[in-house]
């Protein structure tokens, strides 16, 4: 997902305007300077095995020297949550995005329901199941995630995206396996309600210290819920933009929650909020995103066309926009 993004914002930046400098963050955080060459590859795999006879290897104090501004398209842990963030703030450059708080809380699904809730935004009902508490007693975990939150429900790691590590449980037998999946990826694990409804999506902007958001994407997987492979592959979803079920009325609330989601989690210059329309007309925020993909069939780009905007123009505003918030800062954003 991220060389997708990078990808696509590398091709898309306006010449006139910037002068692209690809730099490949590998799996152990180093940084390197590569060439266009490698910017096509297929898979970030692909790269790496280029990198040591093809790339050059920066360190992090050397970004000062290469660039002026950093248009971020990590995604997950140490890339959109926060610590990228931090180091971007020690060095001084702008960069596009939350910064370190807002980053961190946007990567943490249970922290930032607490927070949603307590603003009176709603949330799914959930429960945080520690890894220390599953190996001691899992039986009695197993019987508490019955009582409170019941199935079918879904068990995901509480730090991470793209539907990595989430399970669909919908029976007694598959809640062990499903915190079992999880914990592979954290050693937190979350489990949230099963929530009957249409799913949703929309990009939240900020312009001038306002914040604005853009036409609501509405969403059927192929899969019983947002998978991975529904959301990159080809054809494994569709998607609505404006929404095609969803009343009109409805969807200028959904907005109204969005941005209110978008502020209270304490996001800046863009971020992409998700939730659930229920059948009963409830409106759920269910994953707040300090960062959004940026691959040519993402919501972000979608949303953008349906307001009228070109890739290169969005591109362009998010870099505009990020110089101005960074510009009056007081401290770390």
């Amino acid at each position: 997902m991220s060389l997708n993004s990078g990808r696509n914002v590398y091709d898309n930046l306006d010449r006139e305007r910037y002068e692209p400098v690809p730099i490949f963050m590998d799996r152990e955080g180093r940084l390197w300077l590569i060439p266009w060459q490698l910017i096509s590859q297929n898979t970030t795999t692909d790269i790496t095995e280029r990198l040591d006879k093809e790339a050059r290897r920066i360190a992090y104090e050397q970004l000062r020297d290469l660039v002026d501004f950093v248009f971020l398209s990590l995604h997950g842990k140490f890339g959109e949550d926060g610590c990228v963030q931090g180091m971007l703030e020690l060095l001084g450059i702008p960069y596009t995005g939350a910064g370190v708080l807002g980053s961190a809380l946007g990567m943490d699904k249970y922290v930032q329901q607490k927070l949603l809730e307590s603003e009176g935004i709603g949330v799914p009902r959930s429960m945080v199941v520690l890894e220390t508490k599953w190996l001691k007693n899992r039986d009695g975990v197993i019987q508490e995630v019955i009582d409170q939150i019941g199935l079918p429900c879904f068990t995901k790691p509480s730090r991470e995206g793209s539907s990595i590590g989430v399970t669909f449980v919908r029976s007694r037998q598959d809640v062990a396996a499903g915190i079992e999946k999880a914990l592979e990826w954290d050693k937190t694990v979350l489990v949230e309600e099963w929530l009957d409804g249409t799913e949703f999506s929309t990009i939240i902007l900020e312009e001038n210290g306002t914040f604005r958001a853009l036409e609501v994407t509405e969403i059927y997987p192929q899969s019983d819920y947002f998978t991975y492979d529904d959301k990159y592959m080809p054809g494994r979803c569709r998607k609505f933009t404006p929404p095609k079920n969803i009343p009109a009325g409805e969807v200028e609330k959904i907005k109204h929650e969005a941005l209110r989601a978008f502020s209270s989690l304490g996001f800046r210059s863009y971020g992409r909020i998700d939730g659930f329309y229920l059948k009963n007309g409830r409106i759920l925020i269910t994953d707040p995103n300090s960062s959004s993909g940026m691959a040519p069939s993402s919501f972000f780009f979608e949303q953008a066309a349906s307001a009228g905007m070109l890739p290169s123009m969005i591109i362009s505003r998010l870099i505009e926009n990020a110089l101005v918030i960074h510009k009056e800062k007081k401290g770390p954003l």
